[in-house]
């Protein structure tokens, strides 16, 4: 590979971690909700979780929505308002 390919191979690689990510406010950690907690909530939403993880400041999940589709959610850590919703069949 010349430099440049490895250029433009980075680049795009780059630019795929970036757009998979979601861009939470910043809280202390004291007042996140509790886990346990934020995952009755969020299966109180109508989601189902699979893998529940923090994901930077952001609680995500990786699941089905209500529908029976395929979820990637971000959540905020403390109110749990949805950041990111990546949805598909």
């Amino acid at each position: 590979m010349n430099k440049m390919t490895i250029a433009a191979v980075a680049t795009l690689a780059l630019s795929s971690l970036t757009f998979a990510s979601a861009n939470c406010p910043v809280h202390p950690k004291a007042e996140w909700m509790k886990e346990a907690d934020a995952k009755t909530k969020i299966e109180g939403m109508g989601y189902k979780i699979k893998k529940f993880k923090v994901s930077g400041e952001c609680y995500e999940i990786y699941g089905w929505n209500k529908d029976g589709k395929k979820a990637e959610v971000y959540f905020d850590s403390k109110t749990l308002d949805i950041v990111k919703s990546e949805i598909g069949n």
